[in-house]
């Protein structure tokens, strides 16, 4: 194949999985961490292996902290451009789930230079540049090597004041619980996939997976927000699971309350979804309970379902509500004014999905 010849190339028929949803299945990654020597502790570390969170946090000293995570991932869009908007996007949200600021971008590149042309690795490179200028910052420099699939994400380094970290284990009783995108992309990417997604939701998931966090640096600003995660490959569930379990706590949430993809129906019928619910379903099964009244099936498909550059899981207590509202609102994202759901004592499973 020539080097330049980009026509009618669909990046997501060169790669197995798709997007977050090519993570390591959730139990596979824990035998994984387990093994190994544990590291002496650094007093300095304040957010490291000992947590399942978003990035690691390191204290600089003067109440000032650096954030520091990296994501890549095979494509979940074809067009090259917005893979790489794509990927930049989904790293750069876990400095702003942490309640930070980026100020520094590393790219990582595989590319199967023997099967797809070095102009669409350009392009990849164009699109994460367009969002890393989006975000403020550089992308300034980076790795690259032969792989046999395309590979894209960045190393991302980030600054908070320490009084304003935000992790997913901190969350309190009587917190409510706010999302601040619909969760199905996973399903979506899989119809595009197989030829079967129609134009105009295509052009919506393209507009979701490409959507900054940035609210996330303006919530860890408000004391009230107790904790904050972003939802990527393990679901909505299992990031809700990570959350209550690490805080000592339950989530109760109402399942029509939970913001939706609209075309969910339409794809659902068609027994459109990814292998990786499956995976996460498996992983996750024991550790959530269903009200009577809840479409099970539904619910099933729809709430592991692994996202890409999902949106923020927060907590709010309840004297900050309306502040929290009023942010939403000012980003525009006064879709997700309504919460989903409580915190709770602990109970007997971690989650309790309600109608």
């Amino acid at each position: 194949m020539s080097t330049n010849d980009t026509r009618h190339t669909a990046l997501t028929q060169f790669a197995h999985g798709a997007g977050c949803g090519c993570k390591i299945a959730p139990q596979v990654l824990k035998e994984i961490l387990q093994g190994g020597n544990l590291q002496a502790p650094d007093k300095h570390l304040l957010v490291g292996n000992s947590s399942n969170d978003d990035a690691a946090v390191y204290d600089l000293g003067n109440g000032t902290a650096l954030v520091s995570t990296t994501d890549f991932f095979t494509p979940i869009v074809d067009d090259a451009y917005d893979f790489g908007r794509v990927a930049a996007a989904n790293a750069i949200s876990d400095v702003y789930a942490m309640g930070g600021k980026p100020i520094l971008a590393l790219a990582i590149l595989g590319w199967p230079v023997d099967k797809l042309p070095t102009a669409l690795a350009q392009k990849v490179i164009e699109g994460a540049r367009a969002i890393c200028a989006q975000a403020g910052i550089q992308l300034a420099g980076g790795h690259s090597i032969d792989s046999p699939e395309p590979i894209f994400g960045l190393a991302v380094n980030g600054l908070l004041q320490i009084k304003n970290l935000k992790q997913n284990n901190t969350a309190q009783a009587g917190d409510f619980l706010f999302l601040t995108k619909p969760i199905g992309t996973g399903i979506i990417a899989t119809a595009q996939k197989r030829g079967l997604a129609k134009e105009e939701d295509i052009k919506q998931l393209v507009a979701q997976l490409t959507a900054i966090n940035s609210v996330g640096e303006q919530l860890g600003q408000l004391s009230q927000v107790s904790a904050m995660t972003d939802v990527t490959g393990f679901g909505l569930l299992g990031h809700l699971i990570e959350m209550a379990k690490g805080s000592g706590l339950s989530a109760e949430i109402n399942y029509e309350s939970v913001p939706k993809i609209s075309s969910l129906t339409h794809y659902l019928s068609q027994q459109i979804v990814p292998d990786a619910t499956y995976r996460n379903w498996n992983a996750y099964s024991n550790e959530v309970d269903f009200a009577a009244d809840v479409n099970v099936m539904e619910a099933f498909q729809v709430l592991p379902d692994p996202q890409t550059n999902g949106g923020l899981l927060f907590t709010v207590e309840s004297q900050g509500l309306e502040q929290v509202i009023n942010l939403l609102k000012e980003n525009k994202l006064e879709n997700h004014i309504q919460p989903i759901g409580r915190m709770v004592a602990k109970a007997e499973k971690p989650v309790r999905v309600e109608k």
